[in-house]
């Protein structure tokens, strides 16, 4: 069982940065793969980025590239989305999620086990 924990969401203007962090309970997180997805209203819930066991290898939705960079530390079980360059349409609920079957990340939500209660990111025009 993994508890995931995720802090750092808000409300920030256009352009502006928000960092998001997620905390996984357990002494195996470093063995796993790890992904942020995101649910607008009225929308399906995305993906957005993932990183591979010892963070060697990440993966972006094309509407995130070059402007989010998900990292992780293992050290302290941690997975941090950093958000730079904000616009009002990556206002959403954001979800960490963990995946303890794989190494690499997947972009489907159906893939990942263990889910996070999400953090608001409103950006504002």
């Amino acid at each position: 069982q993994v508890q995931l924990v995720e802090s750092g969401g808000g409300l920030v203007q256009a352009g502006g940065s928000l960092r998001l962090s997620c905390e996984a309970s357990g002494s195996t997180f470093s063995r796993y793969a790890m992904g942020w997805f995101r649910q607008a209203p009225g929308k399906e819930r995305e993906f957005v980025a993932g990183v591979s066991w010892n963070g060697g290898n990440t993966y972006y939705a094309d509407s995130v590239k070059g402007r989010f960079t998900i990292s992780r530390d293992n050290a302290k079980n941690t997975v941090y989305l950093q958000m730079n360059t904000l616009k009002p349409e990556d206002t959403a609920v954001y979800y960490c999620a963990a995946d303890p079957g794989s190494v690499l990340p997947k972009r489907t939500a159906n893939e990942y086990d263990y889910w996070g209660q999400g953090t608001q990111v409103t950006v504002s025009s």
